[in-house]
């Protein structure tokens, strides 16, 4: 492994923290394959489930982000597992050497930032929303570089580390080219036909859900215009599809609503999309903006720090999203701006240029390219009938690190 070079990734707790962190370290293992990408993330947090799946090496740690309210007995465990996680992580820089360490934000992402401040490695940050989390802001005055995805989110680093600040964007997939029809077919749709995507994260929203069941069952009753030529492509998330899909047998099954649990082929569904209704988590946001799709979001209120609701609020304000909280969020409202978009062709162009402008579809492979320049320059390959010093290494195996 003498020959490998370790870069640690660290990140988590939720998909918006991890996803990221794995799109860098393919986007970098890409350009550099003797990097040996590694990564850091919390017992409970969703990397427990997906790392494992992807058969990446990673080492689980117990730790959980602060708790709020004044919990004095709660945050003083908090701390105390942050301790233990730190050793433990200290331990195993000990072993593997890191030579670059990118946290992804997320409570996850703590530990590895911590030890890679005490050992002096070098240590990248990748902010998706905004507003900067505790754990950037408080790592980016060490930080060598800190990328960002929203221009609004350097004024709210520390001052003096505003200036390693690069407005990059979110490692999201760029946009591919895509047969429209053979896409549609996978959905049961008509690709003639505009599409709106309704998307509430990887599990679903209940609250969106109930918010989109009310404007259906309102233009099927006549409360509210019908829905012309437009059709709904719903995920509902794995655990509410049942009951959508019986609620809507029991409303005449309308076939302008194709509902379904999970959306995997994601890009498929973005290239059908004319609008997106939406919460206003950071990677689907981006996704939205990489495609040039105006959205209507709709921010979970119990965000940590009420990101999702500064993120609604700057893209409002770019003029790529129309925002509505929770409160407002009625079927009549939300069918309501739906159509306003659709009976006014220009402002929905003018908001999907608003959203292309704000778009950067090559940040993962930009924020690659500036990991692979800290990095050292690769070994050189030895020429042909001569012998490497090292010898020859095969590419380890994944697996969790007890």
């Amino acid at each position: 492994m003498s020959d490998r070079i370790v870069t640690v990734f660290s990140g988590g707790g939720t998909g918006g923290h991890l996803y990221p962190a794995l799109a860098l370290a393919g986007a970098l293992k890409r350009i550099r394959p003797d990097v040996r990408p590694f990564f850091i993330g919390a017992e409970r947090g969703i990397e427990a489930r997906v790392l494992p799946e992807q058969g990446v090496e990673h080492l689980l740690v117990a730790v959980e982000g602060g708790r709020r309210g004044g919990d004095i007995a709660g945050n003083l465990k908090v701390l105390a597992q942050l301790a233990k996680a730190v050793t433990r992580v200290a331990e195993l820089f000990r072993r593997l050497r890191p030579r670059l360490v990118v946290v992804t934000g997320g409570y996850a992402g703590g530990p590895a930032g911590i030890v890679a401040i005490l050992t002096r490695t070098r240590l990248v940050l990748q902010e998706q929303n905004s507003l900067p989390g505790i754990t950037t802001r408080f790592l980016s005055v060490f930080a060598t570089e800190v990328h960002l995805a929203f221009p609004e989110a350097v004024a709210a680093l520390p001052r003096r580390s505003r200036s390693k600040a690069r407005v990059t964007g979110n490692p999201v997939r760029p946009p591919i080219p895509i047969d429209r029809d053979a896409a549609a077919a996978a959905f049961g749709l008509d690709p003639s036909r505009p599409v709106v995507l309704v998307v509430g994260g990887s599990q679903g929203s209940e609250a969106l859900n109930e918010g989109i069941l009310a404007a259906v069952t309102a233009v099927i009753q006549g409360r509210v215009s019908g829905p012309d030529d437009l059709q709904l492509l719903w995920a509902t998330g794995l655990t509410h599809i049942e009951r959508i899909q019986d609620t809507l047998l029991k409303e005449g099954n309308p076939s302008w609503v194709h509902a379904v649990g999970y959306i995997q082929e994601m890009p498929q569904a973005l290239a059908l999309a004319s609008i997106a209704v939406s919460r206003a988590g950071a990677m689907a946001t981006s996704e939205f903006l990489a495609w040039g799709i105006p959205s209507i979001l709709v921010p979970l209120p119990t965000a940590a720090a009420d990101h999702q609701r500064r993120n609604a609020e700057a893209l409002q304000e770019a003029g790529a999203a129309l925002h509505f909280t929770q409160k407002e969020m009625t079927g009549e409202v939300l069918w309501g701006a739906v159509q306003g978009l659709f009976g006014r062709p220009a402002e929905r162009e003018r908001m999907a240029g608003a959203a292309r402008a704000r778009g950067r579809p090559e940040a993962v492979l930009e924020i690659a390219r500036s990991l692979d320049a800290l990095l050292p320059p690769p070994t050189p390959m030895p020429l042909p009938g001569s012998r490497s010093a090292h010898g020859s290494a095969s590419a380890p195996g994944g697996g969790r690190l007890k």
